[in-house]
């Protein structure tokens, strides 16, 4: 009896030694090694990938943001705010049933085949709303003008990121809004896009959030 006690006792005591270490050495010792490392060499990333403005943060380069007027009343959907370069459309997020008090968006995609009718139908709506939007009195856009990105969802319906090709598109409207020259405008594009990564991953790409933030540093200068 006394050697079952003395057994009991003496694994119960390895395992809490066990715990203990375990403990500190995964749930200490490891995440601020992690931590330490991400800071030293990662620190952007680490720290969210955050853009700063005017010395506050306006948003992540990582997660595409919404730029519209604030909502009028008895409209549906705000209304976009012409004066900025806009992402992609955000047809592929979800919204927040739960908890109906914050309008969390959820990402995710639409997951709609090719030749579904309503998928068809925001595409036509889109492109429509692209040529309009950005056509001016000195330039005409053409449907053919329009790239797929400017009228589809990203898969996670965050996207940060627009083609070369849909930035370009929105120059002449951005100049006029601004009261700026479309040369200045498009040298900003230029200046924004990104090569693929290591040469040869992915497409070229401008992120948005940045180049409006240099966008407004523009106007504000002017």
């Amino acid at each position: 009896m006394n050697n079952s006690v003395s057994n009991t006792a003496r694994l119960l005591g390895a395992g809490l030694r066990a715990l203990l270490a375990l403990t500190l050495v995964t749930g200490v010792l490891y995440p601020l090694a992690v931590t330490g490392v991400a800071q030293g060499l990662f620190p952007d990333e680490a720290n969210g990938s955050e853009v700063t403005a005017d010395g506050r943060v306006v948003g992540s380069s990582l997660i595409g943001q919404a730029y519209d007027l604030p909502p009028e009343e008895g409209r549906e959907t705000p209304a976009r705010d012409l004066r900025w370069f806009q992402g992609r459309p955000r047809n592929g997020l979800g919204v927040n049933s739960v908890n109906t008090r914050y309008e969390l968006l959820l990402s995710g995609a639409t997951n709609r085949a090719g030749d579904d009718a309503e998928l068809l139908r925001w595409v036509r709506e889109a492109k429509a709303a692209v040529v309009e939007d950005n056509s001016t009195d000195t330039y005409r856009v053409e449907p053919s003008q329009v790239p797929a990105d400017a009228v589809t969802s990203s898969g996670s319906g965050l996207d940060p990121h627009i083609s070369p090709q849909y930035a370009d598109l929105q120059v002449h409207r951005v100049a006029e809004r601004n009261g700026l020259s479309t040369a200045r405008v498009r040298a900003l594009v230029d200046e924004h896009t990104e090569g693929r990564t290591l040469g040869f991953l992915g497409e070229p790409r401008v992120n948005v959030l940045r180049l409006n933030t240099a966008l407004r540093d523009l106007t504000a200068k002017s």
